[in-house]
């Protein structure tokens, strides 16, 4: 999984926050992330559909909490396929589309390369990492534990409730990067009011080992109703 992550105007994202959820700061700092990885051997309801189960994908993504519960929420998501884009929209009312993808990564003996590349209108935009092959564990106080390790997820279904769901995984290792190469039209592919970030350096990169993940949907959180 590669992990970009940018510091970020609170404004941006509050209005974004799912019901029920306030922004996770990190040193009083909101922040975004654009992560690239790979599904391998996906299952949805338990069905692994033929030519469905091994793609790319590419999110955008803030960081949020829910009383002690810390996790994600999204802004756009990313994959090739329409099928793909369509379901996740239709059973969990996620906000992905799809558009042409393709990913490699190259393994060598102590060296480890990850490419992605996105296509957005006329613009095609390529995330690159090159990093050690040797990994390691970061420490739980660290930044790469604080944005790569989330239990939870949040959304908001049709009605405007918030939806919660639990994503478990192991601990994910990471590779010391070495080089960040970003071509990337922000404008584009998220729209105006994030075309500030291609002036902007990010505070994070991680290059993480995945591994299986599990999901389980949960609780909802009720919209606020109001009346005279």
């Amino acid at each position: 999984m590669c992990l970009l992550t940018y510091a970020c105007p609170r404004e941006l994202l509050l209005p974004r926050c799912p019901p029920g959820t306030e922004l996770d700061l990190l040193d009083g700092q909101a922040h975004v992330s654009l992560v690239a990885f790979d599904f391998l051997r996906t299952r949805v309801l338990r069905i692994g559909w033929p030519g469905f189960r091994n793609f790319p994908e590419i999110n955008l993504r803030f960081y949020v909490t829910s009383g002690d519960r810390r996790g994600v929420a999204f802004i756009r998501e990313y994959v090739p396929s329409r099928f793909v884009a369509w379901l996740a929209r239709r059973l969990y009312n996620e906000p992905y589309l799809a558009t042409p993808m393709t990913s490699e990564v190259v393994a060598g003996k102590s060296e480890l390369s990850v490419t992605h590349q996105l296509l957005a209108g006329d613009s095609d935009n390529i995330l690159k990492l090159v990093a050690d092959a040797a990994s390691y564990l970061p420490t739980a106080d660290s930044r790469e534990h604080h944005f790569k390790e989330h239990q939870w997820g949040f959304g908001t279904d049709r009605a405007g409730n918030g939806r919660i769901y639990e994503v478990r995984h192991p601990l994910w290792e990471v590779f010391p990067v070495r080089s960040i190469s970003l071509s990337w039209n922000w404008e584009q592919v998220y729209g105006s009011e994030w075309a500030f970030l291609r002036d902007q350096e990010p505070v994070s990169a991680i290059l993480a080992a995945g591994s299986e993940i599990e999901i389980f949907w949960g609780q909802s959180h009720r919209r606020p109703q109001t009346g005279t």
